[in-house]
């Protein structure tokens, strides 16, 4: 029977959006069960799910997408066409094309009188120009707000056409925790692209589910990885087809690159087709290596294989990293990302001596506690801000802490002249063992390298009173029904 999963990653029980404090009275809290749920008296910005709904569905081969919004609600696609077009030419792809995007521009007019005739036409504007075998239809704030009935429209319009017509329910204000839109886009897919009949299972074959933000150099590396353990990997569903869609449920296993991004969706294969899947951790630093890479080997029965070439891989890159740690040894780190990277983060820079002052992550639940246990017997206590953005949070806890050096979108923090990197790279590896050196290697470059940053700061203001870093940072997040 299918899992009774909403696609609202709040329905989840024990899940937070809104946290702030020590991390050590954070975990004493959850595992006594009394952290209050709470919200934010004054935000300042929030990523939306329909952003990771579309980036997820992209630059899935012979699509076109349709968003059923305002103009603006599509602004964040300049971004993703650009990782789009730069994805292909990593792939080697020598006619590169950028998405198919149409929006219904939603304006006032729309509001009142609704939108459903602009969302037909759009639908057949996307069918006579493209073709495609898929046409993705992604909801908005502004279409739920009115009431049109996409999947109605979707239904009565099928029948005038070839293509495969998917709504994609990702209304942004259904939830606080953009991940949710990743659910969006997997639940479409098992609604309108699975085949509804028993598969043959595939011996060997393996789906590695990965979101947009993983480079081409990554990928490569994680199937080379598992190719080692002689695996066929069904990567998905970036630079995907219908095709490999389809053979999702004919998977022996499946695993994930990142914590969050298809792990609601790996339960349903499990419980609706009797797929097991292997979720831990994303492949970024020694230990999250080792476990990502042990986790899925066990479930495949190689956990010897697996054990065999950690050894060999510590025993090559550990000695390497003595001349990093030399250059990094007890710098303090303030973390801001997406879940997966957040704490992968902060388990990476225990290779480098690194210590962990502060975490910016966007939600609070079990998976979350496991990490932050673990990285609390390492770090010992620290802050932790639960925010879907809130920049306005960030830089008063940056300011007050003062780390050596900020990992993660450093658009804010690196206006106070510190150092500042990330742990995403668009052209290198990250993930695996060679991966942990290159990311040692650029954090210290940064840290011995901060003359941008420290030029940007004499030049560039925050758009904050000094009054607001006297303040406690946390002061707007109230407890429901205070």
């Amino acid at each position: 029977m299918p899992r009774d999963y909403s696609g609202i990653r709040e329905s989840r029980p024990n899940t937070f959006t809104d946290l702030g404090g020590q991390s050590e009275e954070i975990t004493e809290g959850f595992n006594k069960v009394c952290l209050k749920a709470a919200d934010r008296t004054f935000s300042q910005g929030l990523q939306c799910q329909q952003i990771n709904s579309i980036s997820a569905l992209l630059s899935l081969g012979s699509s076109a997408f349709v968003v059923h919004s305002p103009q603006g609600c599509a602004g964040c696609l300049s971004m993703f066409s650009d990782m789009y077009r730069v994805g292909q030419a990593h792939r080697g792809v020598s006619l590169i094309k950028s998405p198919r995007v149409i929006v219904t521009n939603l304006d006032t007019n729309d509001v009142i009188h609704g939108g459903e005739g602009k969302l037909v036409e759009a639908i057949k504007l996307a069918s006579d120009r493209y073709n495609p075998e898929i046409i993705f239809v992604f909801t908005s704030c502004a279409s739920g707000i009115i009431g049109d009935d996409v999947d109605a429209i979707v239904l009565e319009q099928q029948a005038k056409y070839d293509s495969i017509l998917v709504p994609v329910h990702c209304d942004g204000f259904k939830s606080k925790i953009c991940a949710s839109g990743f659910d969006a886009a997997f639940i479409a897919i098992q609604n309108y692209l699975l085949p509804k009949e028993p598969q043959v299972k595939q011996k060997g074959l393996v789906n590695l589910f990965a979101p947009v933000s993983i480079s081409y150099k990554d990928q490569l590396e994680i199937e080379r990885m598992l190719g080692l353990l002689g695996v066929e990997v069904n990567y998905i569903p970036f630079y995907s087809s219908l095709s490999k869609i389809r053979r999702i449920t004919s998977a022996e296993a499946s695993t994930s690159i990142c914590k969050v991004f298809a792990d609601e969706f790996m339960k349903t294969l499990d419980e609706d087709y009797g797929i097991p899947f292997a979720h831990t951790v994303m492949p970024i630093g020694v230990r999250n290596t080792d476990k990502w890479f042990l986790g899925i080997a066990e479930l495949l029965g190689k956990g010897d294989l697996a054990r065999e070439y950690i050894e060999k891989e510590r025993a090559r890159v550990l000695p390497q990293l003595a001349s990093i740690r030399e250059r990094l040894q007890g710098k303090r780190v303030f973390i801001c990302g997406g879940t997966g990277r957040s704490f992968a983060a902060a388990a990476l820079i225990d290779d480098f001596g690194m210590e962990l002052v502060g975490l910016e992550t966007p939600t609070y639940d079990l998976d979350a506690q496991i990490d932050v246990e673990y990285l609390n017997g390492i770090h010992g206590d620290y802050v932790i801000d639960v925010a879907n953005m809130q920049p306005f949070e960030q830089v008063n806890l940056v300011n007050r802490l003062k780390p050596d050096v900020f990992i993660g979108v450093p658009s804010w923090s690196a206006r106070f002249g510190i150092p500042t990197t990330h742990v995403l790279d668009p052209k290198r590896a990250t993930m695996g063992y060679d991966g942990i050196l290159f990311l040692g290697n650029k954090i210290a470059e940064q840290v011995s390298n901060p003359g941008f940053n420290k030029k940007l700061s004499q030049y560039a203001r925050l758009p904050y009173k000094k009054s607001w870093y006297e303040q406690d940072a946390f002061q707007f997040i109230k407890g429901v029904g205070e």
